[in-house]
């Protein structure tokens, strides 16, 4: 029996373009010696949160603060903006030590990738949106943070201001002080520690967490959600045979590696190559896969969205591609209605679209428009953060899902 979990664990590691799947019952063992801090030293994850930022937000809400503040983010929008006025002082201190890149940031790298986003745009925001989306469904402890918090009350309006955080990362001057990404990194990192808050007092979601000391969002859970986006994409492209340079592989980590810190995670977790975030991603990701009652829902919820957006595709084919970049399994766990025909379909003609795309194949395949107005129409979802063309403020919550 164990050989055989064992054997369906690298399988579906093996179906997300990931390798090296560790045992599911291993327990955490990632050196150090394999971060940009380069310790050489073991320590869970999950048991680290952000000392940094939730007391400070713990005492913004106790003080009914966060209203306010959430009124002056509203101007707070570029990196090169100055802090709005009417802050409380706490938290312009703390903004100041964290509202900048860390001193081992690489500006070329990080313009290499602005560059390298911008050619991978089309099957970047394909698999962040079907892939990576729809994946952290089966992240049973994401699923049950998003679900019993304030976002899982208003999916649209969450996916949205997910859609806003890798827009913000993936764009050509996201670093740049005309981009976002760091304020809404500052953003989403607030609204981390509030959830740590507020979530605790949910007596729905503390009848279901399985989080060390009833406290969501450890360093940990935002790795997961790295290897969920950064780890799983690279693994995709490598595995579709999308070109890509030593410098530009490179590069891709290195903006993720940026994004992490300014979320909060220690440098010591960080990985400093492909093979150590791959490695890392067999106790932080593949192993803690599984279906939960609230990840089906919000897979729905979320699969529905999709479905209002004209992508020239039925909403069978729309699922089984689900399935095709994701796994059968995963598929069953979430329930898709299988779509065979569709499925057929996929299977040819996504490597030939591919393959055509990336000059690899002189030959037009059959179907090339369909796919392409699919991918399309995904990536303007995407771009259009899921609602509209207009910039989607990211908020601090002050409850938990009605």
């Amino acid at each position: 029996m164990q050989n055989l979990s064992r054997r369906r664990v690298l399988t579906l590691g093996a179906a997300l373009g990931l390798v090296g799947v560790a045992d599911p019952g291993k327990a955490w063992a990632w050196s150090s010696a394999d971060s940009i801090a380069a310790t050489d030293t073991v320590t869970d994850p999950w048991s680290v949160w952000d000392d940094a930022t939730d007391p400070l937000v713990a005492s913004l809400l106790e003080n009914g603060q966060i209203p306010a503040v959430n009124t002056a983010f509203e101007s707070w929008v570029n990196n090169g903006d100055p802090l709005p006025a009417g802050l409380p002082a706490n938290l312009v201190s703390y903004l100041q030590q964290v509202n900048t890149l860390p001193s081992w940031a690489d500006r070329t790298k990080l313009a290499r990738a602005a560059q390298f986003n911008k050619r991978m745009s089309m099957y970047l925001f394909l698999l962040y949106g079907l892939g990576s989306g729809i994946m952290s469904t089966v992240i049973p402890r994401e699923a049950r943070n998003v679900y019993y918090s304030a976002g899982g009350a208003d999916m649209q309006s969450r996916a949205a201001k997910t859609f806003t955080y890798g827009y913000d990362l993936s764009a050509l001057d996201a670093f740049q002080p005309t981009g976002h990404f760091v304020v809404t990194s500052n953003k989403t990192r607030l609204t981390h520690a509030a959830v740590r808050h507020l979530l605790p007092r949910s007596p729905a979601w503390r009848a279901v967490t399985d989080d060390q000391d009833f406290i969501p969002i450890s360093n940990g859970d935002i790795l997961i959600t790295f290897h969920s986006l950064g780890t799983y994409v690279y693994g995709k492209l490598k595995s579709w045979g999308i070109r890509m340079s030593a410098a530009e592989e490179d590069a891709y980590l290195h903006q993720w590696q940026v994004a992490l810190h300014l979320l909060g995670v220690r440098d010591d977790f960080i990985p400093a190559s492909w093979a150590a975030a791959k490695q890392q991603s067999a106790y932080a990701l593949t192993p803690l896969l599984a279906p939960t009652p609230e990840g089906i829902d919000l897979a729905d919820v979320l699969l529905g969205l999709v479905s209002q957006v004209d992508l020239g595709v039925t909403q069978g084919f729309q699922r089984e591609f689900a399935r095709y970049v994701l796994s059968d399994k995963i598929g069953d766990w979430l329930r898709l209605p299988r779509d065979l025909v569709s499925r057929g379909l996929i299977e040819v003609g996504w490597p030939a679209y591919v393959a055509f795309r990336e000059g690899l194949s002189p030959i037009m395949p059959t179907g090339f428009s369909m796919f392409d107005q699919f991918v399309r129409g995904l990536a303007m979802l995407f771009l259009n953060n899921g609602t509209s063309t207009s910039y989607t403020p990211i908020t601090i919550p002050t409850g938990n899902r009605p």
